[in-house]
């Protein structure tokens, strides 16, 4: 045996040193404990802690409501934030035209697009509205197709 066949030798021992028999390795789909906790199911502590907590919900409520009466700004401000949760969004106001039908749409896009260029929205507030405005024309153009197919079918229908 010469050094090239004992180093190719040891290379393949070491990469094959790691490795579990093929016959035992997982196979696609298959679960690595299948007698493992079911999908879904809960630790019996976290399932108790519920039970106590919805027992004692309403007291603990009523004490928050209390230190947050006596001046608690930490009870007051979990209260609200859970109460009444931070708007994700600002509230926009803006003018558009109404649009019930789709030739309607250019002139709502026109006019988005006028407030966005003398800054009363702001691009990424024009862009929402207007992908709003396109779901509506989507909308009214189904419907318009759907009341257009019915119409055919009621000519094509025999008598």
């Amino acid at each position: 045996m010469n050094d090239s066949d004992f180093q190719e030798n040891s290379r393949q021992a070491v990469a094959r040193q790691g490795e579990p028999p093929k016959d035992t390795r997982w196979k696609p789909g298959q679960s690595g404990n299948p007698k493992g906790r079911k999908a879904g199911s809960r630790l019996k502590i976290l399932v108790d802690l519920d039970e106590q907590a919805e027992a004692a919900a309403k007291d603990i409520v009523k004490a928050m409501i209390e230190k947050a009466k006596g001046g608690d700004a930490v009870a007051a401000r979990t209260l609200l934030e859970r109460v009444w949760p931070p708007r994700k969004g600002a509230r926009l106001q803006f003018d558009l035209p109404a649009v019930r039908k789709a030739d309607e749409l250019p002139t709502a896009i026109s006019a988005i697009n006028q407030q966005v260029a003398e800054g009363d929205l702001s691009p990424d507030e024009g862009a929402l509205v207007v992908g709003l405005l396109e779901a509506q024309r989507k909308a009214i153009e189904t419907s318009e197709l759907a009341a257009r197919v019915a119409a055919l079918e009621e000519r094509m229908a025999p008598k």
